[in-house]
């Protein structure tokens, strides 16, 4: 099977360690991981555990082990030593994680990954050679499927999706807005998916307005 951190208790002192000597911040830390600092701190005083690809990317950080950083018998520094793990463990390899930018918004005339849209860097273990990025959730128009404020959405970079799928879409000179995606020759149609009776469909005529697919969403992420 694979890794597990050991305990909350141990994974506290060893990060504790290790985050005391550093130079970061549970701010700028936080920033890094797309955690809010109060989750740091919840860390570090042993009151939760965070997710496997979350110590990978702390461990890269502080530049140690991560096993060592779950609470195994093994060196602190990955080349300080061969690991003694146990027999049913099998290393994550970090290798499978992609950075990828964290878009605050996506507005029209500037490129996708302009400066002033990216908020931050996130981790995805998907892969196949595809382009990703992620968006900042804004508003409560997709609420209905789970998919709330503040959460992040990894997204598949693609002109085209199937009808019915969920897409992040530029209309006209819009900022970028993520729906349930409809389209025929000359029409496309987003629709919301909301508790909130605020939100309608939008029905756009291609001969009149453009509306360009900047990629799939395929993945939701719950962030604190």
């Amino acid at each position: 099977m694979e890794q597990q951190i050991v305990s909350k208790e141990i994974f506290a002192q060893r990060f504790s360690e290790v985050f005391s000597s550093s130079n970061e911040t549970t701010y700028t830390l936080g920033e890094k991981l797309s955690l809010s600092s109060g989750t740091i701190s919840r860390y570090a005083n042993g009151l939760m555990a965070p997710k496997i690809p979350t110590v990978y990317m702390m461990a890269e950080i502080f530049g140690v082990d991560p096993l060592w950083l779950m609470g195994y018998d093994v060196p602190k520094y990955k080349n300080s030593g061969s690991p003694h793990l146990p027999p049913n463990v099998t290393p994550i390899d970090p290798a499978h994680f992609k950075r990828i930018p964290i878009l605050g918004y996506i507005s029209a005339g500037l490129p996708l990954y302009a400066e002033q849209h990216i908020e931050g860097y996130t981790y995805t273990d998907l892969n196949g050679g595809a382009e990703y990025f992620a968006l900042r959730v804004k508003g409560d128009s997709m609420n209905a499927l789970g998919i709330n404020e503040g959460y992040l959405l990894i997204v598949r970079r693609q002109e085209e999706v199937e009808n019915g799928e969920i897409a992040v879409v530029m209309v006209g000179e819009e900022d970028a807005t993520v729906k349930r995606f409809y389209s025929t020759d000359t029409t496309v149609t987003l629709m919301p998916q909301s508790t909130n009776p605020i939100h309608q469909p939008q029905l756009y005529d291609l001969r009149k307005t453009s509306v360009t697919v900047l990629g799939k969403v395929v993945e939701v992420k719950f962030t604190l």
